[in-house]
Parts: C-alpha cells; sequence; structure tokens
C-alpha cells in the first residue's frame, strides 16, 4: 500500500482535483436520507471531498489514520477531523446520521470490520455510502486496460459490491440506493500509468514480480499517444440504511 502520509503533499493534484471532489460529493449527497444532519467521511484524506458534503444543515466530520493527510483536511475543516482507525471510531454507539469511505474499501484487506464500526455509530435511519468495484472502474476498454487485464489478481476485490452487501447485511443494514460520478481527472496515460506501477500504486489487484513489473511498465510506456489521458472512469456508490427503529407500544 502506499505511503499516505507521503502522498498528502501531491494527493490532490494527482487524483483529479476539484471536479472529481465535487462529482463525489454530489453523488454521495443524493444518497443521503432527508433529514441527515450528521455525517462522518471515512479516509478523508486532505479533505477535498469531505469540504464539499459539508453544507448548512449537516455538519461532516472527516477521519483519517495518516496525519500529514489530516493536516490538510484540517485546514479546510476546522475543528471538524479526527485521527482515528476506521475499524475503532471514536463515536459512541448510534450516535451518527450517515457515515461514508469514498476510495476506502478496495485497499483494505478489513472491510469487514470496517462495515461492522459503521453500523455500530450509525442511528437507526442512518445510511452507510462507500464506492464499490473501484478497481474494476478503472478497466474503460482501453489499449491500456488490454495489457493490465491479464495481470489483475484473481479473487473477489476488498469492495466488490456483493461482499459489501453480504456484509452489511450480516449487521442488520439494506440496500438503500446507488449512484454513479465521474472520475474527472483520472483518465488513464500509458506513460503515467507505467510510473505509477512502478512506484507500486497499483498495490490492491496487481502482483507481479519485479522482473514482470519491469517488463509490463516498458509495454506500457511504448504504447502510441503515451501522454494523452483515455477515457475517465465511472464509479459506483452504494448506500445501505439502518432500518428505523420499531415503534414503542
Amino acid at each position: 500500500m502506499l505511503d499516505y502520509e507521503a502522498e498528502a503533499a501531491h494527493y490532490d493534484a494527482t487524483r483529479g482535483g476539484v471536479p472529481r471532489a465535487e462529482a463525489a460529493a454530489g453523488a454521495v449527497l443524493r444518497l443521503l436520507p432527508p433529514g441527515t444532519g450528521t455525517l462522518l467521511d471515512l479516509a478523508c484524506g486532505t479533505g477535498l471531498v469531505t469540504e464539499r458534503i459539508a453544507r448548512p444543515g449537516l455538519r461532516v466530520v472527516g477521519a483519517d489514520a495518516a496525519r500529514a493527510m489530516l493536516l490538510t483536511a484540517g485546514r479546510r475543516l476546522p475543528g471538524r477531523v479526527v485521527r482515528a482507525d476506521a475499524r475503532r471510531l471514536p463515536f459512541p454507539d448510534a450516535s451518527l446520521d450517515a457515515v461514508c469511505a469514498v476510495w476506502l474499501l478496495h485497499l483494505v484487506p478489513f472491510t469487514a470490520e470496517i462495515v461492522a464500526e459503521a453500523a455500530r455509530v450509525l442511528r437507526p435511519g442512518g445510511v452507510l455510502v462507500v464506492t464499490v468495484d473501484k478497481d474494476a472502474a478503472h478497466d474503460v476498454g482501453s489499449d491500456i486496460d488490454a495489457l493490465l487485464r491479464p495481470h489483475r489478481a484473481a479473487g473477489a476485490a476488498h469492495d466488490g459490491a456483493d461482499r459489501v452487501a453480504a456484509l452489511a447485511a450480516a449487521h442488520g443494514l439494506v440496500p438503500a440506493g446507488s449512484a454513479t460520478f465521474t472520475g474527472h481527472g483520472q483518465g488513464a496515460t500509458p506513460a503515467a500509468t507505467a510510473r505509477r506501477l512502478r512506484a507500486g500504486y497499483y498495490a490492491s489487484w496487481y502482483r507481479g514480480e519485479p522482473a514482470a513489473t519491469e517488463a509490463l511498465a516498458a509495454a506500457l510506456a511504448a504504447l502510441p499517444d503515451r501522454d494523452r489521458p483515455r477515457p475517465a472512469p465511472e464509479y459506483r456508490l452504494r448506500a445501505h440504511a439502518k432500518p428505523p427503529a420499531a415503534p414503542s407500544a
């Protein structure tokens, strides 16, 4: 996995910047139930998406494990960030209206623990909103993908939509809608993909040995139009809700 302490300095510039953040925030907001008053953004990173979710009547808090990320997020969301492991959140049971995790679950092998913890802190009627099938979204059928596809690791992704749905159901959460958004600025180029492969950016799915990695990077760099972006990915969000409490007799 990447060192997100080191990534913080250039994270926004290499991840689509404001256009992608606005698209992601808008999709999250479309999945929030009316009257949502509090939202926790897990793995908020630099807070670029988080600050665009926040609006009057909706208090948003960002959480991240990387101190360097939170330094930037704290400037965007003064007093509304917390350093925390997504598996052990510093919030009481049933204390939040919504939890979101954009581009988190594909990175970690402990998806089940994150979903369980989100379910714990959600109030009845609250909703968990997460990106699913993130790595698959980057396969847009380009010449780059033709080279990468055979090297993708076999087995279910940590953020596979069916897997996340099953984990959510195990904690009493039910499907509550979906949304898509464009990854503006995320259209891959052969040159950038080769650099990222060498730097270990694709650790969530790539398992090649050093010699194979170098051969694949060289093949990517040799593709035509090496600096021309291919189509941007379309990301998917799924919402899972905690059913409202039954009325008392």
